[in-house]
């Protein structure tokens, strides 16, 4: 990605609104070639990672083919090779980072690594491979993801006590967040308990964003073709493209309350900072959309938003960044009202999103054993 200072300065600028660019990717060229450092220095202060991200890069190419025949020789099976060369890009990627970190304060600079989402739903095996990853890689600027599921709540509120750096991920609905800030603000109420220090413990809450205007709009869709009022079908035409943000607003606007109260005051005072909240899947998936429709909407101080390569890369090149975030938070509730006014359960598709979103992830993750697998066996 070549360097000028037009397109340097984009992400810069989103800097100066206080929202940071993560990079929703990772793979093994990104780092032995020299990308990743340039990315840097165009403005990225962080990675997130994913099983579908993993399972692109170590499945396809010949980047791993060298580690593969060495742990093929070792007898490593599929889960072991993936841990070890996972482990082995993000500590690499940390380590790339981690001027960001020192710079920030450890407000950026940060690598993150899920736990297998095959365990989304068993909070005691979540617990023990967070903690595993995390000693694992022994960098302070590592985070673990974490999904937002009934079973994750309590992980989240163990780790930030333990002082484990966790961005809680596949976070839909507005209750799910209030649950997941509730379990990190008493996770920092039981470190301060225990004697811990709050200075370094870092976390976000990633919202996912354009999922669910895919998932709404289509049903806004079918609700157009079934009426025959003109007027009606206006009405829903008019909602969609909209649901996304407002609820990305919504959770901005009690993001600020719970981070204004004397509670959090208290916690503030002896070092502990907010839970940033992070903008996820904010590459637009209807081509009607403009490119940038959810980056550009959601430009705002203490955010993170975490671009895939096709949206930094639009951003560099004709992204503007003007504070947007606090804009019409007052309506953003009124529009998640009219969707369920016109027959929308808002709800019921937040949860349908997460359990398809984990369920998704968990097959990517056993798509990519297969395929690693496979490859062992070749090279043996």
């Amino acid at each position: 990605m070549a360097t000028n200072t037009a397109t340097t300065s984009r992400l810069y600028d989103l800097q100066a609104q206080g929202q940071s660019v993560w990079y929703d990717n990772i793979r093994r060229g990104l780092i032995t070639s020299g990308e990743l450092q340039q990315l840097i220095d165009d403005g990225i202060v962080g990675i997130t990672s994913n099983p579908t991200i993993f399972e692109k890069a170590m499945a396809d190419g010949t980047d791993y083919d060298d580690d593969l025949k060495r742990l093929a020789k070792e007898g490593q099976d599929a889960p072991a090779v993936f841990e070890t060369l996972s482990v082995a890009d993000i500590g690499n990627a940390a380590d790339m980072l981690r001027g960001v970190y020192d710079k920030t304060d450890g407000l950026d600079g940060y690598v993150s690594i899920e736990v297998s989402p095959v365990l989304a739903h068993d909070t005691e095996a979540t617990l023990t491979e967070a903690r595993h990853l995390w000693n694992s890689l022994g960098r302070p600027n590592i985070m673990i993801k974490v999904p937002a599921t009934p079973e994750g709540i309590p992980v989240i509120e163990t780790l930030i006590s333990e002082g484990v750096n966790v961005n809680v991920t596949m976070l839909f609905a507005l209750d799910n967040y209030r649950e997941v800030a509730e379990a990190y603000i008493s996770g920092l109420e039981k470190r301060v308990e225990q004697g811990g220090s709050l200075d370094r413990v870092a976390s976000v809450a990633s919202i996912f964003v354009s999922r669910i205007d895919t998932a709404i709009d289509a049903q806004l869709d079918e609700k157009i073709k079934a009426s025959n009022d003109a007027a009606e079908q206006e009405k829903l035409r008019a909602l969609q493209g909209k649901a996304a943000i407002a609820n990305a607003k919504a959770t901005y606007a009690v993001y600020q309350e719970l981070y204004a109260t004397e509670r959090f005051a208290a916690l503030r005072a002896k070092g502990a900072r907010p839970q940033r909240l992070l903008w996820a899947s904010t590459s637009t998936k209807n081509p009607a959309f403009p490119d940038l429709l959810y980056v550009e909407a959601l430009i705002g101080p203490e955010t993170v938003d975490t671009m895939p390569p096709a949206t930094v890369t639009a951003f560099m090149d004709h992204g503007t960044a003007k504070p947007a975030l606090a804009d019409g938070l007052d309506a953003a509730p009124k529009t998640i009202e009219a969707l369920g006014e016109a027959g929308i359960d808002v709800p019921g598709v937040m949860q349908k999103l997460q359990d398809d979103g984990v369920a998704s992830f968990a097959k990517s993750f056993e798509t990519m054993l297969g395929a690693i697998q496979k490859k062992l066996d070749a090279l043996r």
